[in-house]
């Protein structure tokens, strides 16, 4: 078997040799290796779609296709991982940019970039959301439940820095920034994110 195998698959010793620190030294191994997975597995559903071959993944992510069967049984385990591994990243980054940006609304468009991202660049993930698979119904739940709220918070600090109008609607937004986000891979001509610019400078305070 690999060698990243026998690492995951190590046991402490019984003789107190083991300490705490090595047991959080593998964990923290086996979080950076699946983190690693899931980004290579994330290149790789942009660049070919959801259905690409499971070796492309291994072959990205530098591991044995075992070591992908053994953290994901599934194709659809993946996918869901991937996708929810995405959606933190950019639930994560909203607290992270309102406190280093120069200003609350810089945060908001910084943020607003990222979940467009999310949107567009994700897109073949995205498309998970419309199958009929019964492992992916969950996901539009999960993808509000972290993303509003932190469109919630950056809405608010801008309100409340008099940058933008208060009362907006955080779904609202959100929602709105999604129907832009349609059918741009159709069209060479059209580009979203011109549009969200504009939209989001009509939230600023006259």
């Amino acid at each position: 078997m690999p060698r990243d195998h026998e690492k995951e698959s190590a046991v402490p010793t019984t003789d107190g040799s083991d300490t705490g620190g090595t047991a959080r030294h593998m964990r923290a191994d086996a979080r950076r290796n699946q983190e690693k997975l899931l980004a290579a597995a994330a290149e790789v559903f942009v660049g070919s779609g959801v259905d690409a071959p499971i070796r492309q993944i291994a072959a990205r992510a530098g591991v044995g296709m075992g070591t992908i069967y053994r953290h994901f049984p599934t194709r659809s385990d993946l996918v869901v991982a991937v996708f929810r591994h995405q959606i933190e990243e950019c639930a994560e980054a909203g607290p992270r940019l309102l406190s280093e940006a120069g200003s609350p609304f810089t945060a908001l468009q910084r943020w607003i970039d990222l979940f467009v991202d999310l949107l567009v660049t994700k897109h073949g993930l995205a498309q998970a959301l419309q199958s009929d698979n019964s492992r992916f119904a969950p996901l539009h739940a999960y993808f509000l439940d972290r993303l509003q709220p932190v469109a919630t918070r950056l809405l608010d600090a801008a309100a409340e820095a008099g940058e933008i109008r208060p009362g907006i609607h955080p779904y609202e937004l959100l929602r709105g920034i999604g129907n832009l986000c349609i059918g741009h891979d159709d069209d060479p001509r059209y580009d979203p994110r011109r549009l969200i610019t504009l939209l989001l400078q009509g939230l600023r305070r006259p």
